[in-house]
Protein backbone atom coordinates (compact mmCIF):
# COMPACT_ATOMS: atom_id res chain seq x y z
CA UNK A 1 0.00 0.00 0.00
CA UNK A 2 1.26 3.46 -0.88
CA UNK A 3 2.18 5.51 2.15
CA UNK A 4 -0.31 8.37 2.65
CA UNK A 5 0.81 11.96 2.35
CA UNK A 6 0.92 13.46 5.83
CA UNK A 7 -0.60 16.94 5.96
CA UNK A 8 -0.15 19.80 8.39
CA UNK A 9 -2.25 22.97 8.60
CA UNK A 10 -0.86 26.38 9.54
CA UNK A 11 -3.47 27.99 11.78
CA UNK A 12 -6.98 27.03 12.86
CA UNK A 13 -8.98 29.16 10.44
CA UNK A 14 -12.76 28.69 10.25
CA UNK A 15 -12.55 27.63 6.60
CA UNK A 16 -9.89 25.05 7.42
CA UNK A 17 -12.03 23.73 10.26
CA UNK A 18 -15.23 23.50 8.21
CA UNK A 19 -13.96 22.50 4.76
CA UNK A 20 -10.31 21.71 4.15
CA UNK A 21 -9.40 19.78 7.30
CA UNK A 22 -12.37 17.41 6.85
CA UNK A 23 -11.46 17.12 3.15
CA UNK A 24 -7.88 16.16 3.94
CA UNK A 25 -9.14 13.66 6.51
CA UNK A 26 -11.57 12.16 3.97
CA UNK A 27 -9.31 12.13 0.91
CA UNK A 28 -7.78 8.87 -0.23
CA UNK A 29 -4.00 8.79 0.07
CA UNK A 30 -3.96 11.63 2.61
CA UNK A 31 -3.62 11.85 6.37
CA UNK A 32 -4.36 14.91 8.48
CA UNK A 33 -1.42 14.65 10.85
CA UNK A 34 -0.75 18.06 12.45
CA UNK A 35 -1.99 21.56 13.04
CA UNK A 36 -0.16 24.66 14.26
CA UNK A 37 -1.94 26.97 16.68
CA UNK A 38 -0.92 28.60 19.96
CA UNK A 39 -4.49 28.21 21.25
CA UNK A 40 -5.35 24.60 22.23
CA UNK A 41 -9.06 25.47 22.29
CA UNK A 42 -8.90 26.27 18.57
CA UNK A 43 -7.32 22.88 17.91
CA UNK A 44 -10.09 20.98 19.70
CA UNK A 45 -12.57 20.86 16.76
CA UNK A 46 -9.81 19.40 14.57
CA UNK A 47 -8.75 16.72 17.04
CA UNK A 48 -12.43 15.81 17.46
CA UNK A 49 -12.48 14.13 14.02
CA UNK A 50 -8.73 13.45 13.76
CA UNK A 51 -7.87 12.05 17.24
CA UNK A 52 -4.19 11.41 16.48
CA UNK A 53 -3.59 14.97 15.35
CA UNK A 54 -0.36 16.55 16.63
CA UNK A 55 -0.83 20.13 17.81
CA UNK A 56 2.23 22.35 17.35
CA UNK A 57 2.34 25.65 19.21
CA UNK A 58 3.89 27.58 16.31
CA UNK A 59 4.00 27.56 12.52
CA UNK A 60 7.78 27.16 12.66
CA UNK A 61 7.44 24.03 14.80
CA UNK A 62 5.10 22.41 12.31
CA UNK A 63 7.41 23.23 9.41
CA UNK A 64 10.28 21.65 11.36
CA UNK A 65 8.29 18.43 11.83
CA UNK A 66 10.09 15.92 9.62
CA UNK A 67 7.05 13.64 9.51
CA UNK A 68 4.96 16.21 7.60
CA UNK A 69 5.01 15.96 3.81
CA UNK A 70 2.61 18.73 2.77
CA UNK A 71 1.26 21.91 4.30
CA UNK A 72 -2.06 23.66 3.78
CA UNK A 73 -1.99 27.43 4.44
CA UNK A 74 -5.33 29.16 5.22
CA UNK A 75 -3.76 32.26 6.82
CA UNK A 76 -4.93 35.84 6.07
CA UNK A 77 -4.12 36.90 2.52
CA UNK A 78 -1.18 39.16 3.36
CA UNK A 79 0.71 36.22 4.88
CA UNK A 80 0.35 33.79 1.99
CA UNK A 81 3.54 34.55 0.07
CA UNK A 82 5.73 34.63 3.19
CA UNK A 83 4.59 31.29 4.57
CA UNK A 84 4.43 29.58 1.18
CA UNK A 85 8.10 30.38 0.69
CA UNK A 86 8.91 29.28 4.25
CA UNK A 87 7.11 25.98 3.71
CA UNK A 88 9.03 25.30 0.51
CA UNK A 89 12.30 26.21 2.23
CA UNK A 90 11.41 23.67 4.94
CA UNK A 91 11.03 20.95 2.32
CA UNK A 92 7.24 20.76 2.33
CA UNK A 93 4.84 20.60 -0.55
CA UNK A 94 2.42 23.47 -0.07
CA UNK A 95 -1.19 24.22 -0.95
CA UNK A 96 -1.99 27.86 -0.16
CA UNK A 97 -5.47 29.29 0.06
CA UNK A 98 -6.49 31.76 -2.61
CA UNK A 99 -5.34 34.32 -3.41
CA UNK A 100 -1.79 33.03 -3.09
CA UNK A 101 -0.57 36.60 -3.65
CA UNK A 102 -1.86 40.18 -3.70
CA UNK A 103 0.22 41.22 -6.73
CA UNK A 104 1.02 39.09 -9.76
CA UNK A 105 4.75 39.82 -9.46
CA UNK A 106 4.82 38.03 -6.10
CA UNK A 107 4.33 34.66 -7.78
CA UNK A 108 7.72 34.69 -9.51
CA UNK A 109 9.74 33.86 -6.37
CA UNK A 110 7.27 31.10 -5.48
CA UNK A 111 7.69 29.54 -8.94
CA UNK A 112 11.46 29.84 -8.60
CA UNK A 113 11.40 28.16 -5.18
CA UNK A 114 9.09 25.44 -6.48
CA UNK A 115 11.37 24.70 -9.41
CA UNK A 116 14.56 24.78 -7.34
CA UNK A 117 13.14 22.44 -4.69
CA UNK A 118 11.28 20.01 -6.94
CA UNK A 119 8.30 20.33 -4.60
CA UNK A 120 4.69 21.00 -5.54
CA UNK A 121 3.33 24.45 -4.69
CA UNK A 122 -0.12 25.59 -5.75
CA UNK A 123 -3.03 27.86 -4.97
CA UNK A 124 -6.08 26.15 -3.46
CA UNK A 125 -8.32 26.95 -6.43
CA UNK A 126 -10.74 24.11 -5.86
CA UNK A 127 -13.31 24.71 -8.61
CA UNK A 128 -11.06 23.43 -11.42
CA UNK A 129 -11.18 20.00 -9.77
CA UNK A 130 -14.98 19.83 -9.90
CA UNK A 131 -16.56 17.86 -12.77
CA UNK A 132 -19.09 20.64 -13.47
CA UNK A 133 -16.22 22.92 -14.49
CA UNK A 134 -14.44 20.22 -16.48
CA UNK A 135 -17.73 19.57 -18.28
CA UNK A 136 -18.29 23.29 -18.94
CA UNK A 137 -14.81 23.61 -20.42
CA UNK A 138 -15.26 20.55 -22.63
CA UNK A 139 -18.64 21.75 -23.91
CA UNK A 140 -17.49 25.29 -24.68
CA UNK A 141 -14.25 24.24 -26.31
CA UNK A 142 -15.93 21.49 -28.37
CA UNK A 143 -18.35 23.99 -29.90
CA UNK A 144 -21.48 22.79 -28.09
CA UNK A 145 -22.78 26.38 -27.92
CA UNK A 146 -21.30 27.48 -31.24
CA UNK A 147 -19.16 30.60 -31.41
CA UNK A 148 -18.64 31.97 -27.90
CA UNK A 149 -19.76 35.60 -27.77
CA UNK A 150 -20.18 36.53 -24.11
CA UNK A 151 -19.25 35.34 -20.61
CA UNK A 152 -20.73 36.77 -17.45
CA UNK A 153 -20.49 35.96 -13.77
CA UNK A 154 -21.84 37.02 -10.40
CA UNK A 155 -20.59 36.16 -6.92
CA UNK A 156 -22.02 38.06 -3.97
CA UNK A 157 -22.56 37.70 -0.24
CA UNK A 158 -23.11 40.08 2.68
CA UNK A 159 -20.64 40.27 5.58
CA UNK A 160 -21.24 43.87 6.65
CA UNK A 161 -22.29 42.63 10.11
CA UNK A 162 -18.73 41.42 10.75
CA UNK A 163 -16.45 44.48 10.40
CA UNK A 164 -13.53 42.67 12.03
CA UNK A 165 -13.57 39.93 9.38
CA UNK A 166 -10.24 39.76 7.55
CA UNK A 167 -12.14 40.30 4.28
CA UNK A 168 -13.25 43.72 5.56
CA UNK A 169 -9.74 44.82 6.54
CA UNK A 170 -7.17 46.41 4.25
CA UNK A 171 -4.26 45.40 6.50
CA UNK A 172 -4.95 41.69 5.96
CA UNK A 173 -5.37 41.92 2.17
CA UNK A 174 -9.16 41.99 2.31
CA UNK A 175 -11.75 42.97 -0.27
CA UNK A 176 -14.22 41.21 -2.49
CA UNK A 177 -11.98 41.00 -5.54
CA UNK A 178 -9.23 39.08 -3.75
CA UNK A 179 -11.78 36.86 -2.06
CA UNK A 180 -14.25 36.09 -4.86
CA UNK A 181 -13.14 37.98 -7.97
CA UNK A 182 -10.52 35.26 -8.26
CA UNK A 183 -13.44 32.94 -9.10
CA UNK A 184 -15.41 35.07 -11.55
CA UNK A 185 -12.22 36.04 -13.40
CA UNK A 186 -10.26 32.80 -13.15
CA UNK A 187 -13.14 30.51 -14.09
CA UNK A 188 -13.69 32.41 -17.34
CA UNK A 189 -10.00 31.94 -18.12
CA UNK A 190 -10.14 28.25 -17.22
CA UNK A 191 -13.06 27.44 -19.51
CA UNK A 192 -12.03 29.53 -22.50
CA UNK A 193 -8.24 29.78 -22.34
CA UNK A 194 -8.67 33.50 -22.98
CA UNK A 195 -6.98 36.51 -21.39
CA UNK A 196 -8.32 40.08 -20.99
CA UNK A 197 -7.62 42.32 -23.94
CA UNK A 198 -9.10 45.41 -22.34
CA UNK A 199 -11.00 45.96 -19.10
CA UNK A 200 -13.11 48.64 -17.49
CA UNK A 201 -14.00 48.54 -13.81
CA UNK A 202 -16.00 50.41 -11.22
CA UNK A 203 -15.93 49.73 -7.50
CA UNK A 204 -17.26 50.88 -4.17
CA UNK A 205 -14.98 50.85 -1.15
CA UNK A 206 -15.31 50.82 2.62
CA UNK A 207 -12.33 51.20 4.93
CA UNK A 208 -9.89 50.78 2.06
CA UNK A 209 -11.29 47.56 0.59
CA UNK A 210 -13.62 46.95 -2.34
CA UNK A 211 -17.11 45.86 -1.27
CA UNK A 212 -18.67 45.97 -4.75
CA UNK A 213 -17.04 45.78 -8.16
CA UNK A 214 -18.27 45.63 -11.74
CA UNK A 215 -15.86 44.58 -14.48
CA UNK A 216 -16.54 44.64 -18.21
CA UNK A 217 -14.33 44.22 -21.22
CA UNK A 218 -13.05 42.06 -24.05
CA UNK A 219 -11.24 38.76 -23.67
CA UNK A 220 -9.41 36.92 -26.43
CA UNK A 221 -7.93 33.47 -26.86
CA UNK A 222 -8.10 30.25 -28.89
CA UNK A 223 -11.91 30.52 -29.15
CA UNK A 224 -11.74 34.07 -30.51
CA UNK A 225 -12.78 37.36 -28.95
CA UNK A 226 -15.80 37.75 -26.70
CA UNK A 227 -17.29 40.24 -24.28
CA UNK A 228 -17.00 39.71 -20.55
CA UNK A 229 -18.75 41.07 -17.47
CA UNK A 230 -18.63 40.24 -13.77
CA UNK A 231 -20.02 41.57 -10.51
CA UNK A 232 -18.59 40.77 -7.09
CA UNK A 233 -19.80 42.14 -3.77
CA UNK A 234 -19.55 41.64 -0.03
CA UNK A 235 -22.65 43.79 0.53
CA UNK A 236 -25.36 42.03 -1.49
CA UNK A 237 -27.59 39.02 -0.92
CA UNK A 238 -26.00 35.67 -1.72
CA UNK A 239 -25.86 34.96 -5.44
CA UNK A 240 -23.64 32.79 -7.62
CA UNK A 241 -23.88 32.19 -11.34
CA UNK A 242 -21.65 31.85 -14.42
CA UNK A 243 -22.90 31.82 -18.01
CA UNK A 244 -21.22 31.13 -21.33
CA UNK A 245 -23.25 32.46 -24.28
CA UNK A 246 -22.67 31.35 -27.85
CA UNK A 247 -24.55 31.80 -31.11
CA UNK A 248 -25.93 28.25 -30.86
CA UNK A 249 -26.57 27.90 -27.13
CA UNK A 250 -25.98 28.93 -23.53
CA UNK A 251 -24.31 27.13 -20.62
CA UNK A 252 -25.29 28.23 -17.13
CA UNK A 253 -23.74 27.06 -13.86
CA UNK A 254 -26.10 27.67 -10.96
CA UNK A 255 -23.76 26.87 -8.06
CA UNK A 256 -20.37 27.39 -9.66
CA UNK A 257 -18.20 28.25 -6.67
CA UNK A 258 -19.59 26.79 -3.43
CA UNK A 259 -21.06 23.61 -4.87
CA UNK A 260 -23.34 21.78 -2.41
CA UNK A 261 -22.95 24.65 0.10
CA UNK A 262 -24.65 27.46 -1.79
CA UNK A 263 -26.74 24.97 -3.78
CA UNK A 264 -26.46 21.74 -5.74
CA UNK A 265 -23.85 21.73 -8.48
CA UNK A 266 -25.69 21.91 -11.81
CA UNK A 267 -24.89 22.66 -15.43
CA UNK A 268 -27.74 23.78 -17.66
CA UNK A 269 -27.28 23.59 -21.44
CA UNK A 270 -29.79 25.43 -23.64
CA UNK A 271 -29.83 24.86 -27.41
CA UNK A 272 -32.88 25.97 -29.36
CA UNK A 273 -35.93 24.88 -27.40
CA UNK A 274 -34.00 22.08 -25.70
CA UNK A 275 -32.77 22.35 -22.12
CA UNK A 276 -30.67 19.64 -20.48
CA UNK A 277 -29.43 19.74 -16.90
CA UNK A 278 -26.55 17.77 -15.42
CA UNK A 279 -26.18 17.45 -11.64
CA UNK A 280 -23.38 16.46 -9.25
CA UNK A 281 -25.06 16.19 -5.82
CA UNK A 282 -22.43 14.15 -4.02
CA UNK A 283 -19.14 15.60 -5.25
CA UNK A 284 -16.80 17.34 -2.78
CA UNK A 285 -14.41 19.57 -4.71
CA UNK A 286 -12.13 20.02 -1.69
CA UNK A 287 -11.59 16.27 -1.41
CA UNK A 288 -10.86 16.09 -5.15
CA UNK A 289 -8.37 18.94 -4.77
CA UNK A 290 -6.47 17.10 -2.03
CA UNK A 291 -6.48 13.86 -4.00
CA UNK A 292 -5.24 15.52 -7.19
CA UNK A 293 -2.52 17.30 -5.22
CA UNK A 294 -1.40 13.98 -3.76
CA UNK A 295 -1.51 12.22 -7.11
CA UNK A 296 0.73 14.90 -8.62
CA UNK A 297 3.25 14.47 -5.80
CA UNK A 298 3.29 10.68 -6.11
CA UNK A 299 3.28 10.33 -9.90
CA UNK A 300 4.62 13.62 -11.20
CA UNK A 301 1.42 14.10 -13.21
CA UNK A 302 0.64 17.73 -14.10
CA UNK A 303 -1.38 19.43 -11.38
CA UNK A 304 -4.74 20.76 -12.69
CA UNK A 305 -4.08 24.27 -11.37
CA UNK A 306 -0.37 25.13 -11.70
CA UNK A 307 1.10 28.42 -10.52
CA UNK A 308 1.38 29.55 -14.12
CA UNK A 309 -2.43 29.53 -14.38
CA UNK A 310 -2.69 31.30 -11.03
CA UNK A 311 -0.28 33.96 -12.31
CA UNK A 312 -2.66 34.74 -15.16
CA UNK A 313 -5.59 35.32 -12.82
CA UNK A 314 -3.41 37.49 -10.58
CA UNK A 315 -2.46 39.56 -13.64
CA UNK A 316 -6.15 40.00 -14.45
CA UNK A 317 -6.82 41.16 -10.88
CA UNK A 318 -3.95 43.66 -11.20
CA UNK A 319 -5.56 45.00 -14.38
CA UNK A 320 -8.94 45.34 -12.68
CA UNK A 321 -7.48 47.43 -9.88
CA UNK A 322 -5.47 49.52 -12.35
CA UNK A 323 -8.60 50.27 -14.41
CA UNK A 324 -11.00 50.77 -11.51
CA UNK A 325 -12.98 53.96 -11.01
CA UNK A 326 -14.09 54.32 -7.39
CA UNK A 327 -17.72 55.41 -7.24
CA UNK A 328 -20.40 56.02 -4.64
CA UNK A 329 -24.04 55.04 -4.97
CA UNK A 330 -25.03 56.70 -1.68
Amino acid sequence: MTKPIRWGILGAAKFAREQMAPAIHAASGAELAAIATSNPEKAAPFTAFAPGLVVHSSYEALLADASIDAVYIPLPNHLHVEWTLKALAAGKHVLTEKPICLKAAEIAPIIAARDASGLLAAEAYMIVHHPQWLRARDLVQSGAIGQLTHVDGVFTYDNRADPGNIRNRADTGGGGIYDIGVYTYGSARFVTGAEPEGLQARMQQENGVDVWAQVTGIMAGPLGRFTYSAITSMRLHNRQEMSFHGDKGVIRLTAPFNANVFAEAQLELRRGMSVTTERWPGVNQYVLQVQNFGDSIRTGAPYPCPLEFTHGTAQMIDKVFAAAEVISLA
